[in-house]
């Protein structure tokens, strides 16, 4: 299995703008109305970024969930954990599951998993991006890359009373270099 942050696997730098980031959660829209999908799990932190849009453009339901590797922004466990689990109203339900990115696979994996153990008609996988190794791959990807990705939402953070680069982002960029 793919270890999640391996940043040397990455070729160049992709940077996802606010408009990127709208045309490629039209796109997972149009590939999931099809389904039928009646409930959208979002993957808390930045899954629920496209899962909010995906929701609202299908006008259907919306849970979030907490699937991580990471303590306080940090990464810290080798597999993710669960912290907020699924919602017991998949049940019965056509639930799209989507998340930000699909490095590894495994956190769709596990969320699918657990829907499904909730009683869901059916679960359909989606991220915005995926990286072509994420075994298995989304059922719907917005964008297949293997670069560095930047996302809007991740770039920038606060600290100590400034703005900065992301300091995991600084160091990735720095080996693409």
């Amino acid at each position: 299995m793919t270890i999640s942050y391996d940043y040397t696997r990455r070729t160049g730098i992709e940077e996802i703008t606010w408009e990127r980031f709208e045309q490629l959660t039209r796109r997972l829209t149009e590939q999931l109305a099809p389904a039928g999908i009646e409930v959208v799990i979002g993957i808390a932190r930045g899954g629920l970024f496209p899962a909010t849009v995906v929701a609202c453009s299908l006008r259907c339901e919306f849970f979030p969930v907490r699937l991580t590797r990471r303590v306080k922004d940090q990464p810290t466990f080798a597999r993710p954990i669960w912290q907020v689990d699924v919602s017991a109203q998949v049940a019965d339900k056509v639930v799209a599951v989507v998340d930000e990115i699909a490095d590894t696979g495994e956190t769709l994996v596990l969320a699918a998993q657990r829907i499904k153990q909730n009683g869901a008609a059916r679960v359909v996988t989606a991220s915005l991006v995926s990286h072509s190794w994420a075994k298995p791959m989304p059922d719907v990807t917005g964008l297949v890359s293997d670069a560095l990705l930047i996302f809007p939402w991740d770039k920038h953070v606060y600290i100590n009373g400034t703005w900065q680069v992301h300091p995991e982002l600084a160091k990735a960029i720095q080996m693409q270099r």
